[in-house]
């Protein structure tokens, strides 16, 4: 066998002295570091002390949004009803209303309308109308003028331009 040790693992090798603590080979001592915890014992360990037990834990109750929300919903909802069922009775009451408001238009009529004989003219004196005391109109002649304010440019500065061509010359005539 080639290459085998004897010592493969880099074990720590302790003796027990008649004292009970444990001594260290002086390689080992270089080797560990110095700050190391309690010194070995061969004393039974200590119990240790229990820690004191806690109160049972008291659940919290759960706040999910979606619960919140179906509350207000339900709330909203319920709002809604009362606002619709208000709404239908105030309808109602309008139309009862303008019911008893036609039958009592209707009864009025009824008393008011009876057809009664007109009574007759009197035709021992005929009618005769008479002249108007007003005053004819008096005519006046219409004024066929363009205001000043509605002339248009070009038509006032070809009425005033008398030096140049006129307007109303013949085109020449094609031959």
């Amino acid at each position: 066998m080639l290459g085998t040790l004897i010592h493969p693992y880099n074990i720590m090798y302790c003796t027990l002295s008649r004292d009970g603590v444990l001594q260290v080979g002086e390689e080992e001592k270089l080797r560990i570091p110095i700050a190391q915890g309690l010194p070995w014992s061969t004393d039974e360990p200590k119990c240790l002390i229990k820690p004191p037990v806690k109160k049972n834990a008291i659940p919290i109750d759960l706040k999910l949004h979606s619960d919140i929300r179906a509350v207000e919903r339900a709330r909203f909802a319920h709002q809604v009803a009362e606002k619709r069922s208000l709404i239908k009775q105030y309808k109602m009451e309008r139309e009862r209303q303008q019911k008893l408001e036609e039958e009592e238009e209707i009864r009025r009529l009824r008393k008011v309308l009876i057809p009664k004989a007109q009574p007759m003219p009197y035709f021992d004196r005929p009618f005769v109308p008479r002249r108007s005391e007003k005053q004819p109109t008096v005519p006046r002649e219409p004024t066929f003028c363009i205001p000043q304010h509605k002339t248009i440019k070009c038509y006032k500065m070809s009425c005033n331009d008398t030096s140049g061509p006129s307007r109303l010359q013949h085109l020449p005539s094609s031959a």
